[in-house]
């Protein structure tokens, strides 16, 4: 965006996705560019080529598997994630066989006839109405220029270099930068391109460092040593700015840093509004090093214990040993607060190499959570057995994921009860009367909840998932990200649906998507009377100050309105307006 100039200040105004204040000398993270000469080559050197590019993929693909494990154990699987669509490009037997194929027949070197095949694949992929498909051109090429650096023996990773505080600037950064980020030395991100929904969005939130993006002209505004401060919840960008700029900002950061200690000084009062409703704060668990940090945070119990951190850890799958012994931990953790286990949640692409993959096009909509698990009742039946045998601690729950059709649930519980039976035949204690959950992030399984409610005990609304699935968008998408919408009338009223249903059959609910740690939408779930609420440990005290600001009354009325309303704008104005009513500090910490 157009930049002012204030003296000698330069400001630009883009999109805030990671809130905080930093102030810092700017880093410049230049665009690589890769230039490929043209060699024509002999019939000799065909098998050398086809080697050097067999050589190079292999090498691409353990890069990209080491970012991921590396993104799963800093930040969780959903942000792993990140980098499936990578290990398809490299794994894809058409492309390679394309690349292949040029070599022999135009007898040139592998970097010239890889350029021109994925050139050709990005530019067929670009032009698809197909957001998905569509996107995938920028995976293919960020996938060749990792390519093309391991044929040259380059390193690609500039984040690596950084050895002093900063604020990284770059006209765009791909997942395989931002996982490469020490967050002890850069302070916060910039960036020409971006959305909300872009990678540099989804890792900076990740990290929890302030980022500014799609600010369209910052890297040719900005010199290398130049100083930057970051505004991320307004989305404002100073370049060398005034003393008196940066006293204002001084003090603005000391005053969100009182409010950050405030918080959490009173992070131990009960979530209960001005009027006595109280609404269950859980905690979201990835990893069992964020055990202590629950209570610490003022969150009782998990609502939603990921265990994919388990099968992601090592090359082999975890066996019953070590998943009781991962869940024990976590029950005793928290005991006599719930814990919730949401059984696996990947697909079979994440899981070690000796385990059966099947190829698929688009795996976000394959074979992967409830469904792998049922196509592979072994896996299946070694995660739940350890589960059962957790649950004698009697605070255990657990929860299936992906569920899109009653069947699903029949077939697991049937498995759960074959389980029972083999622990009361082994003699093995474990809780008979354990709670079933399925998870709701499919709108078929939003729909039909009614059918799904008698075999289970409560639902767990997934919103990040089930805005996604019900939009038909990509929230990683820049090209249709601003489609994403929580408060759009559809998904106010499938929320309205599912809680509806399951205390018509007298179960509970709960929200364990982003919905649940974004202070502006916690009235309105308040208000269609979810009964939980689970969250990112960090998140707990803002969420928890929200609660004890409001009237339960104006949530109800907030809901009433919401579900009337015509537009996700108008549903969303409102929400805000009441959070800037009762709370502003939120808006001060939160940014959006």
């Amino acid at each position: 965006m157009v930049g002012k100039t204030i003296q000698n200040e330069i400001v630009l105004q883009g999109i805030g996705v990671s809130s905080g204040i930093a102030v810092a000398e700017v880093q410049l993270i230049a665009a690589q560019t890769q230039v490929v000469v043209e060699r024509k080559i002999g019939p000799e050197e065909i098998p050398v080529e086809i080697t050097r590019f067999e050589d190079a993929l292999m090498a691409t693909h353990e890069q990209i598997r080491a970012i991921q494990k590396q993104v799963a154990e800093m930040l969780g699987d959903e942000h792993a994630s990140i980098f499936d669509a990578h290990v398809l490009v490299v794994d894809d037997r058409t492309f390679v066989e394309d690349v292949i194929r040029g070599i022999k027949l135009d007898q040139i070197n592998v970097e010239s006839v890889l350029s021109s095949v994925a050139s050709r694949y990005a530019d067929m992929l670009a032009q698809m109405q197909d957001s998905y498909l569509s996107e995938r051109a920028a995976d293919i090429r960020d996938v060749t220029r990792r390519i093309l650096a391991n044929l040259a023996g380059e390193s690609l990773n500039q984040m690596s270099q950084i050895d002093r505080e900063c604020i990284v600037a770059a006209h765009d950064l791909a997942p395989s930068d931002t996982a490469g980020i020490n967050r002890q030395l850069v302070k916060g991100c910039v960036s020409d391109l971006g959305s909300a929904t872009s990678h540099t969005a989804i890792m900076a939130r990740a990290l929890e460092i302030p980022a500014v993006v799609g600010l369209h002209n910052v890297t040719s505004s900005v010199s290398q040593g130049d100083t930057i401060l970051i505004d991320g919840s307004k989305g404002l960008v100073f370049i060398n700015p005034t003393e008196e700029r940066l006293t204002d900002y001084a003090k603005r950061a000391e005053e969100q840093q009182l409010i950050i200690s405030e918080l959490d000084a009173q992070r131990d009062k009960p979530s209960e509004t001005l009027d006595g409703y109280y609404m269950p704060i859980s905690a979201n668990v990835e990893l069992l090093e964020e055990l202590d940090s629950v209570a610490n945070r003022g969150a009782k119990g998990i609502g939603l214990f990921r265990t994919e951190f388990l099968f992601l850890q090592n090359n082999e799958l975890p066996d019953e040993e070590a998943q009781t012994e991962a869940y024990m931990a976590a029950a005793k953790s928290q005991y006599p607060a719930p814990v919730v286990i949401r059984t696996l949640d990947l697909g079979a692409d994440k899981l070690p190499a000796d385990f059966e993959v099947v190829a698929e096009a688009n795996p976000f909509l394959g074979s992967r959570a409830i469904r792998l698990c049922l196509a592979h009742p072994k896996l299946f039946r070694t995660q739940l057995r350890a589960i059962l045998r957790a649950s004698v601690n009697d605070n255990i729950r657990v929860m299936y994921p992906m569920i899109s059709c009653v069947l699903e649930v029949v077939e697991a519980n049937a498995l759960l009860e074959e389980c029972k039976q083999e622990l009361r035949e082994q003699k093995i204690d474990f809780n008979e009367n354990i709670e079933v959950g399925s998870m709701i992030e499919v709108p078929s399984a939003a729909l039909i909840a009614d059918l799904i409610a008698p075999h289970v005990t409560f639902f767990s609304l997934g919103t990040n998932d089930l805005i996604q699935y019900t939009m038909a968008v990509d929230r990683g998408n820049e090209n249709v990200a601003h489609l994403y919408k929580p408060t759009h009338m559809a998904i106010v009223r499938l929320i309205d649906h599912v809680v509806k249903v399951s205390h018509k059959h007298g179960l509970w609910t709960s929200v364990c998507g982003q919905m649940a740690a974004n202070p502006i939408l916690v009235p309105l779930l308040i208000g269609l009377g979810v009964d939980e609420l689970s969250l990112s440990p960090t998140q707990v005290p803002l969420i928890k100050d929200v609660i004890r600001h409001l009237h339960y009354a104006d949530a109800v009325e907030l809901a009433k309105n919401a579900l009337s309303a015509q537009s996700a704008e108008h549903v969303a104005k409102s929400c805000r307006e009441l959070i800037e009513r009762i709370a502003p500090e939120a808006l001060e910490l939160f940014g959006q």
